[in-house]
């Protein structure tokens, strides 16, 4: 999961520890929960509710968390080294700078090093996506069509 900030200067990733499993088991169950008001309370006892739009961010971040994922907060102007935007991309870092040298994405040079606007990287990923699922849905109407894909009914 990726969570993208507007302002901050760098790349952090956070990984639950193991220990905090069952804590996070019993977020989620809390948070999934129809309805309920979930507050935030301070030290002080101070209690404020938190906004629907951050508790669906919570429901998304402590569920990446049962599942064992990382959670990566990528501000939205960063640049990513080349080994940041493949691990972005799930691709292997020698495909990424293929992708890079051949215009597919755009990217600057610091030195003798290239950088990846994340903006870019999103759009990139957002137009391979997309392709995917236009060409799965192709395949699967073509199956339908020659009778090889039949609902079960």
């Amino acid at each position: 999961m990726t969570i993208i900030l507007g302002n901050s200067a760098s790349v952090e990733s956070v990984v639950a520890q193991e220990k905090e499993a069952q804590t996070f088991k019993e977020l989620e169950r809390i948070l999934q929960t129809e309805g309920s008001k979930v507050k935030l309370l301070g030290a002080n006892g101070e209690q404020i509710d938190i906004p629907e739009s951050l508790h669906q961010v919570l429901h998304h971040v402590v569920q990446a968390f049962v599942k064992g994922r990382i959670i990566s907060i990528i501000p939205e102007n960063c640049e990513m080294t080349t080994q940041q935007a493949a691990d972005f991309l799930n691709v292997s870092r020698p495909y990424l700078v293929k992708l890079l040298e051949q215009g597919e994405i755009p990217h600057i040079k610091v030195g003798t090093h290239r950088r990846v606007p994340f903006q870019d990287l999103m759009k990139y990923k957002e137009q391979r996506d997309s392709k995917r699922r236009q060409a799965l849905q192709e395949l699967i109407e073509m199956s339908e069509e020659a009778g090889l894909y039949e609902d079960e009914e």
